[in-house]
């Protein structure tokens, strides 16, 4: 596939204006916002916000730190979206507000580092590398290796809060570009995304071993990025559109069937928001598939199904991320992998698809909020009996297993690839004589 990378163009707040328009200010958004559950204010829904986004258009109000902060008390979780009678896309009109808002303020300081960040792929890298070497300066251990907590307070970093090391590779390093799969099968793209990476590459290695047991080969491009979502939360759009930019060279080089994500977060971010960049974004765009369903179309959930089964099969709790929730079949894939995968139970969990919190920036931003909606998350897991809380999203990993750390539970959060990786390994390893091998128990415990 060749394509001219042409300049991106992000949608401004007034091309949203048709759109804000059909905005009835009915209400209904306010019995599913999770802010609004908590925060119990106006400007914290989303009529409040499509308010907020047209005053700031028609210079009703100015672009000050009230704004600001209002419009920052947003998930994007799309929950208002989904229900709006008139499919009002308000997680986008958040977004170009934002962008709005950059315009005439300026960058965060937080805003500015991020973009150092994601457009120098080497200063990440670094990061990564010495990170781990910091650990026990900057960190003190949490219960059961579960992450790491800061030792120190730092700006938009609360000192309770559980964090996830960093690998020590990435995931990119540790493989080489091509893997070649079955002969007649064709080629699909990994979009790695930042956290797989670089923080859960177990999570890409379950997803090179159910793409390799399809038969596809599969392209890792050394030269992809972020998906640009991070920034677009943070109001930058020269980022987003850089990054943007950057995505469209690595993954034209190649042929594919697919560009295959592993995060419910990069395939909007390689959806939703590409599309909107241009023709050559969207074209690329339609490539864009997330794994589970991808599995699911060929079938995986029948080479689960014959996987040898234990004579315990451990219960597991599914939360759905937010991100995969605008698409009903997207939502029900991780679900039927998990429910086809031998040895595992699947267990019924209150608020299964509420959003878990994270919220790109918000969590940032309004931690104390973040934390009470993840506790609510905490609560339905401890009540489910569950003792895997399982989900597709590295982003709520990290989210959840922060809040399975506050509640003072023992259990990890983890991926639906993680498991499936490791059954499809251990189903091709050779039978071990004894069952009491230590590095196998260490092996398959979550």
């Amino acid at each position: 596939m060749k394509t001219d990378i042409e300049k991106p163009r992000l949608k401004t707040l007034s091309d949203y204006r048709p759109q804000m328009a059909q905005c009835v200010k009915c209400g209904l958004c306010r019995a599913h916002c999770p802010v609004f559950a908590e925060r119990g204010r106006e400007t914290a829904v989303a009529r409040g916000k499509i308010t907020l986004a047209q005053a700031l258009l028609d210079g009703d109000i100015g672009p000050d730190d009230k704004v600001a902060k209002s419009l920052s008390q947003c998930l994007l979780c799309g929950t208002c979206a989904r229900h709006c009678p008139n499919q009002v896309p308000v997680d986008s009109v958040v977004l170009a507000a934002r962008r709005e808002l950059a315009a005439h303020r300026g960058r965060s300081l937080f805003g500015r580092g991020l973009a150092a960040v994601l457009r120098r792929p080497r200063l990440m890298q670094m990061l990564a590398f010495g990170v781990p070497r910091l650990a026990s300066l900057l960190f003190r251990r949490v219960p059961r290796q579960s992450g790491l907590r800061l030792r120190f307070s730092t700006p938009l970093l609360s000192r309770q809060r559980s964090l996830p090391a960093f690998a020590r590779k990435s995931f990119r390093r540790s493989h080489a570009e091509f893997i070649a799969g079955a002969p007649t099968r064709p080629v699909v793209a990994l979009f790695t995304g930042c956290m797989i990476n670089y923080i859960y590459p177990k999570v890409g290695e379950g997803a090179l071993r159910a793409l390799t047991a399809v038969g596809f080969h599969v392209v890792i491009p050394k030269d992809q990025g972020c998906c640009g979502l991070p920034a677009l939360s943070a109001g930058d759009g020269d980022t987003a559109r850089e990054l943007a930019a950057n995505n469209l060279r690595a993954f034209s080089r190649h042929d594919l069937a697919h560009i295959v994500t592993l995060c419910a977060s990069c395939h909007s971010g390689m959806t939703r928001y590409f599309r909107d960049l241009g023709p050559a974004y969207e074209k690329l765009s339609e490539r864009v598939t997330d794994i589970h369903s991808l599995l699911v179309d060929e079938g995986l959930e029948t080479t689960l199904r014959d996987l040898p089964r234990p004579a315990t099969a451990p219960g597991a709790a599914l939360h759905l991320p937010c991100h995969l929730q605008h698409d009903a079949r997207q939502a029900a894939a991780p679900g039927r992998l998990l429910d086809a995968l031998a040895g595992i139970e699947r267990v019924p969990m209150d608020k299964s698809e509420a959003c878990c919190g994270l919220g790109g920036t918000f969590s940032l931003y309004h931690y104390p909020t973040s934390r009470r909606l993840g506790a609510i998350k905490a609560e339905a897991f401890r009540r489910s009996g569950a003792g895997r809380l399982v989900t597709a999203c590295p982003g709520c990993i990290m989210q959840l297993q922060d809040s399975l750390d506050q509640a003072g539970l023992p259990q990890r959060a983890c991926h639906v690839l993680e498991l499936l990786g490791e059954a499809l390994e251990e189903a091709h390893q050779p039978a071990r004589t004894n069952s009491s091998d230590p590095t196998r128990a260490e092996k398959r415990e979550l």
